[in-house]
């Protein structure tokens, strides 16, 4: 397991890997890794590393693939949420909620780039499959 909270333990993180050379990776989900991306996506490239990310745009971006929370069913909940305490709800008597909506996203152009075969049972489940 690493750690990196600037651009620059990101890139060392990745560096370990010529060494390491892990099977895969998991990125974890963290405000400071959506907004790197892009980064994260092309060394996880650079290194042909299989990556599994947290949201979908992580496979938009060229990830192998993510697997969480449908963002805008997370948004319509909040939403409702807020609507209740509009309507005169008190926040300590509102139950918490979680997502309950998740998405499989695979992007098998990014499989064929690391000479990867993705199980046929796998893409039939998917979300979405980016070709």
């Amino acid at each position: 397991m690493l750690k990196a909270s600037t651009i620059r333990e990101i890139n060392a993180d990745f560096a370990t890997f010529v060494s390491a050379r892990p099977d895969a990776l998991f990125v974890g989900h963290e405000p400071f890794f959506n907004s790197r991306r892009t980064q994260l996506v092309q060394l996880a490239a650079r290194y042909a590393l299989p990556a599994s990310f947290n949201a979908r745009e992580f496979a938009e971006a060229g990830g192998l693939m993510s697997y969480g929370a449908n963002i805008a069913d997370a948004w319509r909940q909040a939403g409702a949420y807020a609507g209740s305490i509009l309507k005169g709800a008190k926040p300590a008597d509102l139950p918490v909620v979680q997502s309950n909506k998740f998405e499989l996203v695979i992007n098998n152009q990014t499989a064929t780039m690391l000479n990867l075969t993705v199980p046929p049972s796998l893409l039939a489940i998917a979300d979405e499959v980016i070709e």
